[in-house]
């Protein structure tokens, strides 16, 4: 295997890495997202938890340009909570910085 050759494959592998990092952090985000939103509408426990994974759902197979954002803000809509498009931007932002420190905290802990 030459330099050249080594060096592709340790760039693929980091691109993978950091991929699935990303990834992760996502969906944490999301869920993170999922809970604080059924706060804001008053959910039960249990519903609450439902409500998360369809937001981590909503990532995942959802269509549009930001359909984690089209979801909870027709949810909110729809339970009459009044909460600006900007609020919810901004929440997303911060939980998505908290989700990355805490992927981060638990690869270190493994």
């Amino acid at each position: 295997m030459t330099g050249f050759d080594e060096r592709e494959k340790a760039y693929e592998s980091k691109w993978a890495h950091d991929e699935e990092m990303h990834f992760k952090v996502l969906a944490r985000r999301n869920k993170l997202l999922g809970q604080w939103v059924a706060d804001k509408m008053s959910l039960s426990s249990a519903s609450a938890e439902e409500y998360a994974k369809a937001v981590i759902q909503a990532g995942l197979i959802g269509k549009g340009k930001d359909p984690v954002f089209d979801k909870v803000r027709a949810d909110l809509s729809g339970a009459k909570v009044v909460l600006s498009d900007h609020m919810i931007h901004r929440k997303m932002e911060e939980l998505f910085t908290q989700a990355g420190e805490q992927i981060a905290h638990e690869q270190k802990k493994a």
